[in-house]
């Protein structure tokens, strides 16, 4: 059907996480006419279906045509989800504005000639189409034949169309054409009305099959449970609706104050204007006087700013921005140069807290993006289209109750045959199929399957851990590797300064160590410290990166923000100014002043200020950032020949290594310092040498790690800090168990000559010397020792290897994150495809970060636990109140037992369902069923009872060394349903037709007059007699009969059974004896049973229905209760839940995991070459994605043909693309 038309499909934002694709429908009112019809002899039915699947409305109404053609379209998310979204296609027609537009096709509409805009209005008509899919605005490009996103800029546009096509403002007439095409610069999160929520909860196919049952089983007089289930119901979709609306209501209030903000922008021609926030257009120029909150994203063209970017990252530290540069190259403007173009972009929602004009007027930006589109916009729509999760349990409940549903079925026109067969007429039989046909779904099953859920948040709750995405708790009962950041996660947040080592003569000089008390003494390397930094002065506190204070601290330098003159530098501005403390060492300098400022990048990993010592003649630049990246910018004869050593005796002794370089600029204008870019800066530099800080593992880290250890949980870690360093820190906290060997896996992009290559060197541990308790890193020549081969080994990487590995080497890959453990110098993307990687190999990721650059990260990750306590963690799924990392045992341990409870409550309904579905098919036989009071026994004293107390058990202390089964249709889950439904099936047929095999027995409908006279035999009182003799005919459907009486005691005690059988503790649960309100529950239940069973009261039996019948019956029936149920206990206990057993029948059977992680694990273990040690490997790009090992053979002495029989016969060399 979607490929009758050409043009019929495209694709909506093609290549990103939100990638859909698009189908153009036309409606035909034939088939509009048809459908009405269809919803009313269908009484809504019809109706129904098209609300729960909108594609079959789309196939119903329309027919397929070309995208520019269309008024309806159909989009389908490219995921493994495959789900479907109608939207109707809106026209928006340019003539409504009260200007006039030229209808020239040749004039441009707006001056950005990048425009979409342009090519989306459709001349002479002045018509524009578009649709809104999760509040973005998307427009027909017309040239281009698809939908495209408006709301901002174009990226195509250059540093110089930014500076030059929207530097002058806007006019007022392209400022409306813009508003009326792109929409409010508006985050509005509507309040949903009460109706609305509560419309979407009822149509829900569960609660309409419910409300079916409902409805059925109040039409045959079972009143009591109907009106029960109705109750539970009402309480369940009032509770869903109220935390909705206060969820609607919490993000409502969240982003509200954003649509309030009064800005000021200049309009070209008229000069300042002050309007609302919300008139906001792309290209507009804004301008900032202060502190403020920013209405949209922007990019700052003129004068720089401090902004605090704690919505965003997570972290409260203020950022400083730089003005876009006056570059006239042709590169779009975020690539202009190596720099991160979030330097010079305002974000929606953060606050600007301080100003720097640059001279030439007030701090500018131009408007970026606005709505839905910015940072803000984008965090918003996370939180309201969620990813679907994929998680088995959900998909198997799914399947299951599909299957309980056929079940019904076939118990519907079972029970229309036995019906027809006895000759009763139609108005009875439809009502009682239709009733076996409910019995098998329990109404009660969606408040059930929540509950553990529920009860697994509150205990989270309690321990200062909450969740914004319940329905991944259960999912976390399955994470089998965490991931953490390093810096303020498992080392102390906080640096402690250890000492500089400085630099003279090529030669690094003696330490001076901070712990002497004595001052850094006065020289290039103290002014660097002093001066490379982001700190700003707010309010008179200095404020900025921990790292930076820290660092400043140290000099003992004071600072001041004041108004600094040089006209002999043509400069004047507010600037900050250091100088000496009351504790500084003497220096000849009174003061430096912090001129510009290029900031650090993490993907940079390095930072740059230009600065004037006051009484010089010329200006200086000083450089940190990370030793391997700051040297390439330093003179060659300016760093020490043995740089690399001194640096990694630092480093794996878990310290934090900053190096420091310097130049002067031989310039006497300001004006020139403003135009350089960071290029010319950044290049020629002095090394000054090094700062050395010492970042201690917080205090829980280690045991924490080892209890993940002891449950066979792996753990990884993710940082953006040094490798050495890394492995250190990995090492001192056991992630790196004692007597694991570390392979560097290092891999080099390809170059003229030479392809991509892969290097692997094997690291060993050597004592420093006697007394020393120092671990020197040695990269030598030997290998893995075969006895040692398996899981004994880590693979450590930095993030530039594995983003060449991930293009050049993919199918290595799998091979190494198997075992990686170590992935320092990680940018924030870098994170998020690690994690995505991870998950391809169906690991259950955890992910616990402190914020800043984890969140896509946190995000990404089956559970992302944030220790931030900011606005960002909302975009976690888990926010721990706790600062260190053992909220993520926690968090597991309730996982497991939330699961677990989940896969009990739905094992106990399905048996629930079965055993009543088996009892009532068997009355059925003879045209009987259980009385009401009868179900409602089971139904409300016990069922109802045991799904809101069953799941409340406490999570088990320890973890234990494996995980809870994650699928409801492995065969244990299967097993213990299907034995205990054949156990239950053979108690209840067995007690059926033993009880007709009784001295005593007739068929009370038929033989009323029988029925007396065996009365007669046991019945003490004769009034009693009478009584029943009245209501001994009965009619089909009726209940008194011997048949209920005996099996309504085995249908309710195995019930009962089946709650304490599945209700299973240790290891993932406590004993099911904590539980205190489920085993009094139990009890009594157990205890009323049998008191109803072996009573004589009159009243009780009339209420119940019963028959009396002679005592040794009564027991015979609990016997075999009993029987059945110490048979069940056994099965489950002892064979069932038998890990051990169930491993050596998967064994015996050749049975393996499918996960890729375990394959990937087995075929490693087998293979001899596995892991490489001191060898390179080269990639082959262009023989379909191969690699081949060439030793240490260089290229020019391999002839081509021994290159080709190499690749004949040594195949452990090659290995194929995954």
């Amino acid at each position: 059907m979607e490929e009758k038309s050409k043009n019929h499909r495209a694709l909506l934002n093609p290549g990103e996480e939100n990638e859909l694709e698009v189908f153009g429908y036309k409606t035909q009112n034939l088939r509009r006419a048809f459908c009405l019809i269809g919803f009313v002899l269908t009484c809504g039915v019809l109706l129904l279906a098209f609300i729960w699947r909108p594609q079959w409305w789309v196939w119903a109404n329309c027919i397929p045509c070309a995208l520019q053609e269309a008024d309806t379209v159909l989009l389908r998310t490219t995921d493994e989800f495959q789900r479907y979204i109608r939207k109707k296609v809106i026209c928006l027609y340019l003539s409504t504005l009260k200007f006039p537009i030229s209808k020239n096709p040749e004039e441009l509409l707006v001056v950005d000639r990048h425009s979409v805009i342009n090519q989306a209005v459709s001349k002479p008509e002045l018509k524009l189409r578009y649709i809104q899919v999760q509040k973005i605005r998307y427009v027909w490009d017309n040239l281009e034949k698809r939908f495209r996103k408006v709301g901002s800029l174009e990226d195509s546009n250059t540093c110089y169309d930014i500076h030059h096509t929207f530097g002058p403002g806007l006019t007022s007439e392209e400022q409306e054409v813009r508003r009326l095409v792109c929409g409010p610069n508006a985050i509005e999160v509507e309040i949903q009305p009460i109706w609305k929520l509560l419309v979407k909860q009822v149509l829900n196919p569960f609660y309409v099959f419910q409300a079916f049952t409902l409805t059925l089983w109040l039409s045959q007089g079972y009143l009591e449970y109907s009106v029960a289930i109705i109750i539970l119901t009402i309480i369940s979709i009032a509770l869903s609706v109220y935390d909705l609306r206060q969820q609607s209501v919490k993000l409502h209030n969240l982003v509200e104050d954003h649509n309030k903000v009064r800005v000021t922008i200049v309009v070209k021609g008229k000069g300042l204007q002050e309007l609302e926030s919300r008139l906001l257009v792309p290209g507009d120029i804004l301008t900032l006087p202060g502190k403020v909150s920013l209405p949209c994203d922007a990019v700052l063209i003129d004068g720089s700013c401090v902004v605090d970017e704690g919505m965003l990252t997570g972290e409260s530290t203020p950022v400083t921005k730089t003005p876009l540069p006056h570059t006239e190259n042709t590169s779009a403007w975020k690539s202009h140069s190596l720099e991160d173009y979030r330097k010079h972009v305002l974000f929606c929602g953060t606050e600007v807290i301080q100003v720097k004009p640059s001279g030439q007027g007030p701090v500018r930006a131009v408007v970026l993006q606005t709505g839905y589109n910015t940072a803000k916009g984008d965090l918003v729509r996370s939180i309201l289209y969620p990813r679907p999760l994929n998680f088995k349990l959900y998909s198997d409940a799914f399947k299951f109750i599909v299957f309980l549903a056929c079940l019904g079925v076939v118990g519907f026109f079972y029970a229309l045959g036995v019906y027809m067969y006895h000759g009763v007429s139609f108005g009875n039989t439809a009502p009682m199929a239709l009733l076996l046909l409910t019995v098998t779904v329990p109404p009660v099953l969606p408040a059930a399957l929540t509950t553990g859920i529920v009860y697994a948040q509150k205990r989270l709750k309690k321990k200062k851990i909450f969740c914004i995405s319940p329905q991944r708790i259960n999912m976390c009962g399955q994470i089998n590797l965490v991931c953490f950041d390093k810096t303020g996660t498992l080392t102390e947040d906080g640096q402690d300064l250890w000492g500089t080592i400085p630099t003279a003569d090529n030669c690094f000089q003696e330490v001076h160590s901070f712990a002497s008390g004595r001052a850094l003494p006065w020289g290039p390397l103290c002014a660097a410290m002093a001066s490379c930094h982001s700190l700003i002065l707010l309010d008179g506190t200095i404020q900025g990166d921990p790292l930076d204070l820290k660092m400043f601290e140290g000099t003992a330098w004071i600072m001041e923000d004041r108004k600094v003159n040089h006209c002999k530098f043509g400069m004047s501005d507010s600037n900050v100014v250091i100088k000496p403390g009351p504790k500084a060492s003497q220096s000849p300098v009174e003061a430096i002043t912090i001129l510009h400022q290029f900031p650090f990048s993490s993907s940079l990993q390095r930072m740059s200020v230009v600065a004037w010592l006051a009484g010089g003649d010329h200006f200086h630049v000083y450089m940190k950032g990370a030793p391997e990246m700051l040297v390439q910018f330093c003179r060659s004869e300016t760093v020490p020949q043995n740089f690399p050593q001194e640096l990694k005796k630092y480093t794996m002794q878990g310290f934090r290594v900053i190096a420091l370089a310097h130049k002067a600029l031989k310039m006497e204008k300001f004006s020139e310092v403003e135009s350089l870019t960071r290029e010319k800066v950044e290049s020629e530099l002095t090394f000054l040498g090094l700062l050395v800080m010492e970042n201690r593992l917080k205090k829980e880290t280690k045991p924490v790690l080892k209890e993940l250890s002891e449950a066979r949980i792996r753990t990884v870690m993710i940082t953006g800090d040094n490798l050495q360093t890394a492995i250190t820190v990995a090492k001192s906290s056991e992630m790196i168990p004692r007597g694991s060997q570390v392979i560097l896996v290092e891999a080099n992009e390809p170059e003229e000559c030479a392809p991509a290559s892969v290097t692997w060197q094997l690291v060993e541990n050597q004592e420093n010397g006697p007394g020393r308790n120092e671990i020197c890193i040695d990269i030598g020549n030997s290998s893995v020792p075969d006895g040692e081969r398996g899981s004994c080994y880590h693979f450590a990487m930095s993030g530039k290897s594995y983003q060449v590995i991930f293009q050049h080497f993919n199918s290595l890959l799998p091979k190494i994150l198997v075992n990686g453990t170590i992935f320092a110098r990680m940018s924030p993307g870098q994170k998020s495809s690690l994690i995505e990687e991870f998950q391809k190999l169906n690991y259950y990721v955890g992910m616990c970060g402190d914020g800043a650059n984890d969140c896509g990260a946190l995000k990404m990750a089956h559970a992302g636990i944030s220790l931030s306590e900011q606005e960002a963690s909302v975009a976690s799924p888990f926010t721990s109140k706790t600062a260190n990392i053992e909220c993520v045992p926690r968090l597991i341990k309730e996982g497991r037992a939330a699961l677990v409870s989940s896969f009990g409550v739905f094992k106990y309904l399905t048996m629930y369902s079965m055993t009543q579905f088996i009892g009532t098919s068997l009355l059925y036989w003879q045209l009987q069923l259980f009385g009401n009071y009868q179900y409602l026994m089971q139904d409300v004293a016990i069922t109802l009872m045991v799904c809101l107390t069953m799941s409340s058990t406490h999570a088990y202390p320890n973890l234990a060394p494996y995980r809870p089964a994650g699928h409801l249709l492995s065969p244990p889950l299967l097993l213990s349903v299907s034995l205990n439904v054949c156990f239950t099936c053979i108690v209840q047929i067995c007690a059926f037709l033993y009880v007709k095999q009784q001295p005593w027995y007739c068929e009370v409908y038929r033989y009323s007059k029988c029925f007396l006279d065996n009365q007669s035999n046991f019945s003490t009182n004769g009034s009693a007699e009478r009584n029943w003799a009245g209501n001994a005919t009965l009619n089909p459907g009726s209940v008194l009969s011997f048949e209920s009486t005996t099996l309504w005691p085995i249908v309710t005690i195995n019930c009962i059974a089946v709650a304490f059988i599945f209700s299973k503790g240790k290891p993932f649960r406590k004993p099911i004896y904590t539980n205190y309100i489920f085993s009094l529950l139990l009890i009594s239940a157990l205890g009323l049973t049998i008191f109803l069973q072996f009573s004589d009261f009159q009243d009780i039996y009339r209420r119940m229905e019963f028959i009396p019948t002679i005592t040794s019956w009564r027991v015979l029936i609990l016997v075999a209760a009993l029987a059945q149920f110490c048979v069940a206990f056994l099965v489950e206990d002892a064979i069932l839940q038998n890990r051990e057993l169930w491993l050596l029948i998967k064994k015996q059977f050749g049975f393996y995991s499918k996960s890729q992680y375990k394959n990937w694990q087995k075929k490693l273990a087998e293979d001899s070459t596995w892991p490489p040690t001191n060898r390179t490997d080269y990639s082959d790009d262009g023989r379909n994605g191969f690699y081949i090992n060439r030793g240490y053979e260089s290229s020019e002495q391999i002839p081509k043909e021994k290159l080709e029989l190499e690749g004949q016969a040594t195949e452990q060399h090659f290995w194929s693309r995954l």
